[in-house]
Formats: C-alpha cells, sequence, structure tokens
C-alpha cells in the first residue's frame, strides 16, 4: 500500500490515497501499525483521502488507538494540498467531505503546489446535547466558563494547579468534534500527560473529548496545548484552535480574530460570533513509501 507522510504545523499524519488504493477491511488494526512511531511510520493517525459523491474528496480520518473521529482541522488542510498537488483536483477552490460535514477550502499556491489553506470551518455546535456534554442538573444553552469541580477532582501533589495559575472553568464547543478549553497563566506547567487522559474520559463527555489549556497574551493572541481524544499529546489541533477561538468569543477573553501559538506553529482563526469559525495555516508534504506490513 503506497502511502505519503504530511503534517500540518507537526500534527503529522500518514495519508493514503483510495482514488488509487484499496480501502482496508481492517482500518483500526492497519491505523494502529502505521501510527506506531517505533515500529511502524508513526503519525498521530492515518487518514484516507477517499472519492466522494458530493464534494472532490472525502476524508476519513482515524486516531493513533484506531478509533474514527469527525473532523481533523490540520488534516483537511493536508488533504487539500494532496488533492491539489497529486492532480485529482486541480482548482484553488475545493470541497472535502468529512464526518462533520463538506467543507470549504480556499488554497494559496505558489510554484504549482499549495502552500497554505483557508478552510470554512462551519459554525460551532454549543447546544450541550449535541457537543455532546452530560452536566447533571445543568439547563443552561451553552457550557460556557462552568467550574469544573463539581464533576472532577485534579490531582494537585506537586502544586500544578497554582503554578500553571488555572481558572478551574470550562467552555466547551463542537467543531464537528468535541472540545473543552480550560484557561491558565502558563501552559507549561500543565502534567498534560496526568491531566488530560483524566478530563478526556470524564463521564460528562459521553464520546470522550480533546482537551485545551490556553494562555491569552491579548485580545488578538493565544498560547495553547493539546491532549487530543484518542492519540494523546499533540504539537497542533486545527479543530482545536477553532474552538479556542470561540471559546475566546463567548467568554470574552479574545476578539473575533486570533493568531494561536501551538507547539508546531501558528494557526490564524477568526469567527464573527455567528456563522462559521476560519483558519487559516501551512500543509507540507514529507516523504512517501510503501507500506509492507
Amino acid at each position: 500500500m503506497r502511502f505519503t507522510k504530511m503534517h500540518g504545523i507537526g500534527n503529522d499524519y500518514v495519508y493514503v490515497d483510495c482514488f488509487r488504493e484499496k480501502f482496508p477491511s481492517k482500518a483500526a488494526e492497519l491505523v494502529q501499525s502505521m501510527s506506531d512511531r517505533h515500529f511502524g511510520i508513526g503519525g498521530d493517525g492515518v487518514i484516507f483521502i477517499c472519492p466522494s459523491e458530493k464534494a472532490d474528496a472525502r476524508m476519513r480520518m482515524f486516531n493513533a488507538d484506531g478509533s474514527e473521529s469527525e473532523m481533523c482541522g490540520n488534516g483537511v488542510r493536508c488533504v487539500a494540498k494532496y488533492v491539489y498537488d497529486h492532480g485529482i483536483a486541480k482548482r484553488e477552490q475545493l470541497k472535502i467531505e468529512t464526518g462533520a460535514g463538506v467543507l470549504e477550502l480556499a488554497l494559496e499556491t505558489s510554484g504549482g503546489k499549495v502552500s497554505r489553506v483557508r478552510v470554512d470551518m462551519g459554525p460551532p455546535i454549543l447546544l450541550p446535547e449535541r457537543i455532546p456534554v452530560a452536566l447533571p442538573g445543568f439547563n443552561e444553552a451553552k457550557v460556557v466558563d462552568v467550574p469544573i469541580a463539581p464533576y472532577v477532582k485534579l490531582d494537585d501533589a506537586d502544586g500544578w494547579i497554582a503554578a500553571c495559575g488555572l481558572d478551574p472553568r470550562m467552555t466547551c464547543a463542537s467543531m464537528g468534534n468535541p472540545h473543552v478549553t480550560l484557561y491558565c497563566q502558563d501552559t507549561a506547567k500543565v502534567p498534560l500527560e496526568r491531566v488530560g487522559p483524566v478530563l478526556e474520559t470524564l463521564a460528562i463527555f459521553p464520546r470522550r473529548i480533546n482537551v485545551h489549556f490556553v494562555s491569552v497574551t491579548s485580545t488578538g493572541e493565544v498560547t495553547m496545548r493539546t491532549w487530543e481524544r484518542g492519540t494523546g499529546i499533540t504539537l497542533a489541533c486545527g479543530t482545536g484552535a477553532s474552538a479556542v477561538c470561540v471559546s475566546g468569543v463567548l467568554t470574552g477573553r479574545t476578539g473575533n480574530k486570533i493568531l494561536a501559538h501551538l507547539p508546531g506553529g501558528d494557526l490564524q482563526l477568526e469567527w464573527d460570533g455567528a456563522g462559521s469559525v476560519f483558519m487559516t495555516g501551512g500543509a507540507t508534504e514529507v516523504f512517501s513509501g510503501e507500506w509492507q506490513g
């Protein structure tokens, strides 16, 4: 099976062109093998680029643990680059079908190759039951700055809560996949490898959740770190950055346009408070090969 390794600001996946390859019968097992960073190709998961009846291509995205997810913002930019660069659809306006619906993407090209992609991520989903978030006795229309203490006691044996300046309130949104955002003064002091899996699997998140810790530099700039559902710590999360933009607007911490600094690089986000979230960032092809497993 031929594959191509790509990344969007460090959020790396193995891509399989199912216009030319057959979609595997045991996708979850294949994904786990390919994603292994010691015995496989290595990546945050595998994305299959498939034919679509309603768009230029269909993206099927699997996390490293073999679970299938609805969407990946960094991944869909790479899908658009692959579709254009490899001649599947040679247009600078593309439509890609995802588990979260059909997205529209505007491509920036240089020398016949895609360099950056602006994605219409669609409007955020804010109703708790649709994210989904199940908070006992909660009757509000949005989960905005809700204290997290009633739902989990965070292990603070080494005093990380005070060290990072955690604001123990959560804001939740879905960008086709579920996200929870918490704010703090210093994201580097959050023991994400310990806290992330606890929050991901809380009973209040029926389909698990992507976890983001965010520090605000100004109304137009943030720094964030991510624990990605089904994968773990990742260098970037495009849907997560989109959710962080939404959370900033809803809580009044940031404005309608932000520059998000992620460990793997930067993304530009904008949301007018009502319509689609727009995300702009790079996409990089690293290498191609043939999987013998």
